[in-house]
């Protein structure tokens, strides 16, 4: 496991050697971008008012309190689940050209295909520190889609060491709970075997 200090714009060069399980901290633009605005660009076709090409985007609903002159404050931005977002994933991915998928738990194929086409990388947030993770939030800079409402819009932020972050899918398309799920089969059937032989006698 190796750790990594990433800074937007991240190109596919700067990713390549990153695998599942290492952990990165990032730095630079962040947006939130969960149901409704995947659903925006992928089934009604429409632009991201915000260009996310080699930066990230965080499936989460983030609570923000307004401040005067059209100013913002992150006040806790914890991740959703981002096995949500897998139905439109791979077709955002490849329209908006972004370059980190953050959110909580695991995603599947299709993102899996997004990482190794479009080099992209898919990764966790570990979960209950949403009032934490809005401490590495630096600045609120712009707001777009206001529209749907404070959970789904596209809030635009500058972050710093923004993590940790756990690499779930590399530009392999490797799978890190895919990985680990076939471990943990592969150890069970292993345990399985030795109870069994020593309780064959019951009958």
């Amino acid at each position: 496991m190796k750790t990594y200090h990433l800074t937007t714009p991240i190109s596919a060069d700067d990713i390549k050697d990153i695998r599942i399980g290492d952990i990165v901290y990032l730095t630079g633009t962040m947006v939130t971008c969960r149901d409704d605005g995947h659903r925006r660009v992928v089934k009604e076709g429409l632009e991201m008012p915000v260009d996310v090409k080699d930066k990230a985007i965080l499936h989460a609903g983030p609570i923000i309190k307004y401040l005067p002159n059209n100013d913002y404050k992150m006040v806790a931005v914890g991740p959703t689940t981002s096995m949500r977002m897998e139905m439109f994933e791979e077709e955002f991915v490849h329209k908006t050209g972004v370059r980190l998928i953050i959110g909580k738990g695991s995603m599947g194929p299709g993102t899996a295909r997004a990482c190794k086409n479009d080099k992209a990388l898919q990764l966790v947030y570990p979960a209950g520190n949403a009032v934490y993770a809005a401490k590495h939030v630096e600045k609120i800079v712009d707001a777009k889609w206001t529209d749907l409402g404070m959970p789904e819009t596209l809030w635009v932020c500058k972050v710093k060491d923004f993590g940790p972050l756990i690499v779930t899918i590399d530009t392999n398309g490797d799978n890190f709970f895919d990985a680990k799920k076939a471990e943990f089969n592969r150890r069970k059937e292993e345990q399985i075997k030795k109870i069994s032989e020593q309780v064959q006698f019951i009958k």
